[in-house]
């Protein structure tokens, strides 16, 4: 029997950007693959490379309607799927529930109190303190927040903990250049979660870097480098696009490495770093972990395809060499960056990204059916407005 005949299905969580990535990547593997989500919107359902099993559910059912979704995904193969996760949330769920999902998948998961510590942003901040990683001054805020005034301003604050009420109402953080304008945001928050209050590190938009590991359970190692050029919102949000930093790999890989090792991390994860522009140094910002990050289709269009790594790692096949790109190549979300540059025009543009190649997150002509969504989508949004 060849390894192909071997090789088990896929099920990946998610149908955004990230599972879009992610499900692109597994391609040169030839397997089945599911997407799992209750979002029907996502640009992943519409690609040839996975099909789609959609649910509904409520969001006090979430990680329970979640967890019974996978596990009727998995009954459609012979043979126990690999699991790939693209959501925070589902991280939480899927650990909540590593026993119960033992036996009916395939998936490389740290230890409970990993995926704890790791996914809090007070944890992993008391964590990398104590383990002597550079990480900016933060307090944590919970019912008073005038601990939050010892700080140096300006400061960032957001959600110490996934916040699915947070998400749907508010950015995904927010910065402030004195105690008492985040004093005033915070008392005009209804219904607060805990929060972080991290002191900002000086820099902008083209200053954050990031490496993206693969660390399988069988001691292999996969590491990229990337550094975002603009982000959406502006200086606090997700990234709109990005490019691989050669010229920093060897300090942050060797760094990353050194505290997922300290903390006995196994899987997929990430770390975010900022550059202070005021003396060069890197500070640890946060930790992805036991999933995919939104921007890792950057990784596998530069030859270093962590997603595939990730998928021949947990099914127990050798390794398939990574091979460099023939040229370096941006990743970019197309209305993301359109909105960031229009919204900060005069933002650092890195003369290492002038010439490069751009790669857009949707589009591929080798798999349109989510581009094609996309613009579906967008002209019956414009006649809807007209015709109102």
């Amino acid at each position: 029997m060849t390894e192909s005949t071997k090789k088990p299905a896929v099920v990946v969580q998610g149908s955004g950007l990230n599972a879009l990535g992610v499900i692109r990547s597994l391609a040169p593997e030839r397997v089945a693959v599911r997407l799992v989500d209750r979002h029907e919107a996502g640009p992943a359902i519409h690609s040839r490379y996975a099909k789609s099993q959609l649910y509904r559910c409520q969001d006090a059912d979430a990680d329970d309607a979640l967890i019974r979704a996978l596990q009727s995904a998995a009954q459609e193969f012979d043979a126990p799927p690999v699991l790939l996760l693209t959501q925070e949330a589902a991280v939480a769920a899927v650990s909540k529930h590593r026993a119960q999902l033992a036996g009916t998948f395939r998936v490389e998961l740290p230890d409970a109190d990993t995926v704890a510590d790791l996914t809090d942003k007070q944890r992993f901040q008391r964590r990398a303190e104590a383990l002597g990683f550079p990480v900016p001054r933060a307090v944590y805020v919970d019912d008073d927040v005038r601990s939050a005034s010892t700080l140096t301003y300006p400061c960032i604050l957001k959600p110490a903990r996934k916040s699915e009420h947070w998400e749907r109402t508010y950015k995904k953080a927010y910065r402030f250049e004195s105690f008492a304008d985040l004093e005033t945001f915070w008392r005009g928050v209804e219904h607060k979660p805990p929060f972080i209050v991290q002191e900002w590190i000086e820099g902008g938009d083209a200053d954050v870097y990031f490496t993206l590991v693969q660390r399988g359970a069988d001691g292999t190692r996969v590491a990229f480098t990337g550094r975002k050029i603009r982000q959406w919102p502006p200086l606090v949000g997700g990234t709109a696009s990005c490019m691989p930093a050669p010229d920093v790999a060897a300090e942050l890989d060797e760094l990353t490495h050194r505290f997922f090792d300290a903390v006995g991390l196994i899987g997929l994860a990430s770390m975010e770093y900022k550059r202070d522009s005021r003396n060069g140094r890197f500070v640890m910002v946060e930790p992805t972990i036991a999933r995919t990050d939104y921007q890792e289709e950057v990784a596998t269009l530069n030859g270093v395809n962590l997603v595939q790594a990730a998928y021949r790692s947990i099914a127990g096949l050798k390794p398939t060499p990574q091979r460099p790109a023939p040229s370096p190549a941006i990743w970019r979300d197309a209305t993301s960056d359109e909105n960031a540059k229009a919204a900060n025009p005069g933002a650092e543009f890195p003369a290492a990204a002038v010439g490069m190649r751009v790669i857009d997150a949707v589009f591929r002509t080798d798999d349109p059916g989510p581009w094609l969504q996309s613009q579906y989508s967008r002209v019956r949004g414009r006649l809807r407005r007209m015709f109102r």
